[in-house]
């Protein structure tokens, strides 16, 4: 854990914060989806992650999160058809999504309707902003 803390930017005392968010990972990749629950939990936020793409769906309907981070790919299985489905829902196209994928296919995912996209490797910091970036214009 200490490994983290050079990563994060100090954040100002001035900054407006986010209040604190229920956020949703989506990755095959234990260590990475380990890893970003540690930052989000340091942030302050509510993190649940899985790995199972036939779950996207049913996760996110129960626990009705603030923000959803999802890999583009979860073993063999592409998730951009999750997160079509995602923005096609009228119960949860509210919800702001960060796909993130060790190779560019922004456009891609942009296009079927993410709200951000992170390209793999990403420091903490950077999710961070993007996550309080996504919350405050949710609000």
């Amino acid at each position: 854990m200490t490994c983290l803390t050079p990563l994060l930017r100090p954040r100002k005392s001035k900054e407006r914060r986010p209040a604190v968010a229920r956020i949703v990972i989506v990755d095959d990749d234990k260590t990475f989806r380990g890893l970003i629950v540690t930052v989000l939990e340091l942030e302050g936020h509510e993190a649940l992650a899985i790995a199972q793409p036939e779950a996207i769906m049913a996760t996110v309907r129960q626990e009705d999160p603030d923000l959803v981070i999802m890999d583009i790919h979860i073993g063999q299985r592409d998730t951009l058809g999750a997160l079509r489905d995602l923005k096609s829902d009228e119960a949860l196209d509210d919800i702001p999504v960060v796909m993130t994928s060790g190779s560019d296919r922004s456009r891609e995912c942009l296009d079927a309707g993410a709200d951000k996209f992170l390209m793999k490797p990403f420091r903490p910091s950077e999710m961070v902003a993007t996550i309080d970036e996504l919350l405050r214009t949710a609000d």
